[in-house]
């Protein structure tokens, strides 16, 4: 907890609503449906952000099998709750968790947070050559 703000990994303390209201509108997955966010959510292990009123002002998740991988994505601070150290707060709390400790690998992808990632031990691909991958910018203008 730092000045009133809390970590959850409680499922059913994410605020879908609220989360959609951010995602839906990130550079990431702009015009994802609700529907596709809360199949996501569902299917991982989630961190939300929450104020001292339990408003949810941030939040993350980690897609993955629990025992060799996961990918950290859809990660976010409402603009008006930066600057307090709530990004760091929730990497601690992500790196820390139980669950994903001793795995082989965590990747994640971003434009413009490469320094935050970096305190937490991510690093550009060692090997990028081996990297693949299927991608289609536009699946959701399509659905």
């Amino acid at each position: 907890m730092i000045n009133g703000y809390r970590i959850s990994s409680d499922q059913s303390e994410m605020d879908v609503e609220s989360i959609h209201k951010f995602i839906s509108q990130s550079y990431w997955a702009k015009g994802i449906p609700i529907e596709t966010l809360k199949k996501a959510i569902d299917n991982s292990l989630c961190f939300g952000v929450f104020n001292s009123e339990g408003s949810q002002v941030g939040f993350a998740r980690m897609i993955t099998d629990l025992a060799t991988y996961a990918y950290l994505a859809d990660v976010y601070v409402l603009e008006e709750h930066r600057g307090k150290g709530l990004s760091k707060l929730l990497m601690q709390e992500i790196m820390s968790h139980p669950d994903l400790q001793g795995l082989r690998r965590m990747t994640l992808a971003t434009l413009d947070a490469h320094g935050l990632y970096e305190k937490y031990g991510f690093s550009e691909l060692a090997k990028p050559e081996t990297f693949m991958e299927n991608c289609d910018p536009e699946v959701y203008r399509n659905a």
